[in-house]
C-alpha cells in the first residue's frame, strides 16, 4: 500500500454546454500570458515601449503552436500515419503532443516577422521574452498532468505519480512525475536568466542563448528518465541528440556573440524613450529641468550683484575724493 504519491486528475476536461474546457489548453494560455506579462515589463525595462511584446506575440505564438505540433508529428508520425491510425488526429492539439523544439523555432520566425516590421532587432526581444518563455513552459507541462502523459520510470518514491488511466497504451501504476520535474527545472533556469541578465548585463541575444542553453541541460537528464514510445539513435532518444546539438550552439553563439558585439544594446525600440525605463527617463528629465531652473537662478543672481557692484562703484569714487580733498585742506 502506497502511504504517499501524486495523484492523476480524475478528468482533463469539462463540458460547458456543447464547449469542452480543456486543462491543457488552459495551461498553455496562462503560459502565454505570464510570459508576455513579464516580457512586457523586462522590454520597458530595457528602453522598449509598453504593449510591443504583446504586439509581436500575435505573431510569435501562432507560428509557435504550429512549430510544435510539426515537431511533433514528424517525430512520432507512426502515431497518426501508421496502419489503423487517424490522420486527423494529427490535427488534435488538445489532446497533447507539441514540441518545444520545434514550437521555439517557427516562433522565432514569427518574432522575427513582427520585430521586422516594428523596425526591433530579435536578439534584443528574445532577452527579454526569455524568462517568460521559461515560466510558460513550467506552467504548460502541468496540462500533460491533466492529460496523465509525460511520465518516467516506475517508482515508489513518496513523490511518484499514480497514472490511472490504461488508454493509449498506459500502463497503470506509480512513475517518476517528469512533467513535474521539468516544470521545476524551468522555474530554475527563468530565475538563473534574470539574475544573469542583471549581474552580468547580458545582451544581444546571450540571455536568450543562456536559456536554452540551461533548458537543454535539464531536458537531457528528464528525456533519460522517461519511458514513452520515441526513436532511439545510437542507443539516445532523438530528443536527448536534440538537446545536445542546441546547446552545443547556444554556447558557441554566447562565446562568439561576446566576443564580436559585448556589452548590451543602448537602443531596442526606435522612438520609445531614451534610458532603462520609462520612469528613469522621466526622472532623469525632472532632474534636468531642476538643473536648468538653478542655474537660471544662479545668473540672475549674480546678474543682481553685478548691478549692485555697478551702482555703489560711482559713490565709492565721490566718497574717496571728497576724503582726499578733505586732507588737503
Amino acid at each position: 500500500m502506497e502511504l504517499a504519491y501524486i495523484p492523476s486528475p480524475s478528468r482533463g476536461v469539462w463540458n460547458l454546454g456543447p464547449i469542452p474546457l480543456r486543462a491543457y489548453a488552459f495551461c498553455i494560455i496562462i503560459g502565454v500570458f505570464v510570459a508576455v506579462w513579464l516580457g512586457n515589463k523586462r522590454w520597458i525595462a530595457r528602453g522598449g515601449r509598453a504593449g510591443t511584446v504583446a504586439d509581436i506575440a500575435v505573431w510569435a505564438v501562432p507560428f509557435g503552436l504550429v512549430g510544435g505540433r510539426l515537431y511533433h508529428v514528424i517525430t512520432d508520425y507512426e502515431l497518426y500515419f501508421s496502419p489503423g491510425r487517424d490522420w486527423v488526429d494529427a490535427f488534435k492539439v488538445w489532446e497533447g503532443g507539441l514540441g518545444i523544439w520545434g514550437a521555439i523555432a517557427l516562433g522565432a520566425v514569427g518574432a522575427w516577422i513582427g520585430c521586422r516590421r516594428r523596425g526591433i532587432p530579435l536578439p534584443a526581444y528574445a532577452d527579454a521574452i526569455a524568462p517568460g518563455i521559461a515560466f510558460a513552459q513550467a506552467i504548460g507541462r502541468w496540462g500533460n498532468w491533466f492529460n496523465q502523459e509525460l511520465y518516467g520510470r516506475e517508482t515508489h518514491v513518496p513523490w511518484a505519480l499514480h497514472i490511472t488511466s490504461s488508454e493509449g497504451g498506459r500502463v497503470p501504476g506509480y512513475y517518476h512525475p517528469t512533467f513535474l520535474y521539468e516544470s521545476l527545472w524551468c522555474i530554475g533556469v527563468a530565475l538563473l536568466v534574470i539574475w544573469a541578465d542583471r549581474r552580468f548585463q547580458l545582451g544581444h541575444g546571450r540571455a536568450f542563448a543562456l536559456y536554452v542553453a540551461a533548458y537543454c541541460v535539464g531536458r537531457g537528464w528528464i528525456e533519460y528518465m522517461r519511458v514513452d514510445d520515441a526513436h532511439h539513435i545510437l542507443g539516445l532518444r532523438l530528443n536527448d541528440w536534440t538537446a545536445i546539438i542546441v546547446f552545443l550552439l547556444a554556447v558557441t553563439y554566447i562565446v562568439v556573440s561576446a566576443k564580436k558585439r559585448p556589452g548590451r544594446e543602448t537602443v531596442v525600440e526606435p522612438g520609445a524613450p531614451d534610458g532603462p525605463t520609462e520612469g528613469a527617463a522621466a526622472a532623469e528629465a525632472d532632474g534636468e529641468e531642476a538643473d536648468a531652473e538653478a542655474k537660471a537662478d544662479a545668473e540672475v543672481e549674480d546678474k543682481a550683484g553685478d548691478e549692485a557692484e555697478d551702482e555703489a562703484e560711482p559713490d565709492a569714487v565721490e566718497a574717496k575724493d571728497e576724503a582726499e580733498s578733505a586732507k588737503k585742506s
